[in-house]
């Protein structure tokens, strides 16, 4: 079977992106980001996006093309990623997915729920109370509101806690019954391989610490400063180590008890990542994290 598309999706620091840019060489592919951090112009070390060498071998789209201080929801991703798949049509490249945000994927392959524009002064307004209030005060607010969405939430997430306040005020619907009532899926009638990289779990841990040392070295301490006045509230404060590495650049935390709260966040966030995989991916191949691996199980199941 000839596939029109892969997505390759994993927690961070599986190797998701080796094994997208060794499948692109492979099949003459373009590799489109699906990774809801690494759109972020700002940190490319923090997020870890694909280095030039590996974009000078075959074209990567949808990296660092965003501000970290504007506002980048599954939204507007959806625009984003129907632009590049026509951009990667343009070039006759098989289009590879490749990230670790489950709601990417969900756009991609199930639909995205038309969920109304929330008016600016509705926006300001949420904004505002989140600032005078805090977050835990809000979702309990929100839970008056929308028990619904709010069941879904962490009462300590302001990013999710405010987008859900905002649309019940905007359009007095829960988020969550909007969500449900998704529209067409982006790939909708392409023949898709789907993967999902599953490395052991000690292995991913190992790397995991390994890999934030190395980003400290490479100058991840350089880009948490560069966001340090960045407003909570936006989905890029959700950047893993960031706020460690400010304060140990503040003299609040030295370095080790800084790499090791941003460690121990990354190997949390990748347990509940491995969590949704689990939950929404069952259907997709499950392999491990060696690039060669790739390329074989797809040749097998394009057989």
């Amino acid at each position: 079977m000839k596939y029109d598309a892969v997505l390759i999706a994993g927690p961070t620091a599986s190797g998701k992106s080796a094994a997208a840019l060794a499948l692109a060489e492979h099949i003459g592919g373009a590799v489109i980001n699906a990774d809801s951090m690494q759109v972020y112009r700002e940190a490319p070390i923090l997020t870890a996006q694909p280095e030039a060498e590996a974009r000078a071998r075959v074209p990567h789209l949808l990296y660092g093309h965003v501000s970290a201080r504007e506002v980048y929801s599954v939204g507007r991703y959806a625009d984003d990623a129907l632009r590049a798949l026509d951009q990667t049509r343009a070039m006759k490249k098989i289009p590879i997915f490749a990230g670790g945000t489950g709601l990417y994927f969900a756009a991609l392959t199930d639909g995205l729920a038309q969920i109304p524009p929330v008016p600016a002064a509705i926006r300001e307004g949420a904004r505002a109370l989140l600032g005078q209030i805090g977050v835990e005060a809000l979702h309990a607010r929100l839970k008056e509101r929308d028990p619904q969405t709010a069941a879904q939430l962490r009462s300590s997430d302001p990013q999710r806690t405010l987008r859900a306040y905002e649309v019940f005020e905007a359009t007095g619907r829960p988020l969550a019954q909007w969500q449900s009532d998704a529209g067409a899926p982006l790939l909708k009638g392409l023949r898709l391989a789907r993967f999902v990289i599953n490395p052991e779990r000690s292995v991913l841990r190992a790397r995991i610490g390994e890999r934030f040392d190395a980003m400290v070295e490479q100058g991840g301490l350089e880009e948490a400063l560069v966001l340090a006045d960045l407003d909570p509230a936006l989905p890029a404060a959700k950047l893993l180590g960031l706020r460690p590495l400010i304060a140990h650049a503040r003299g609040e935390l030295d370095r080790e008890a800084a790499i090791l709260l941003a460690v121990t966040a990354t190997r949390q966030f990748a347990k509940r990542q491995m969590t949704w995989f689990r939950n929404r991916m069952a259907d997709y191949v499950w392999i491990d994290p060696t690039s060669s691996n790739i390329i074989a199980t797809y040749e097998q199941i394009s057989v």
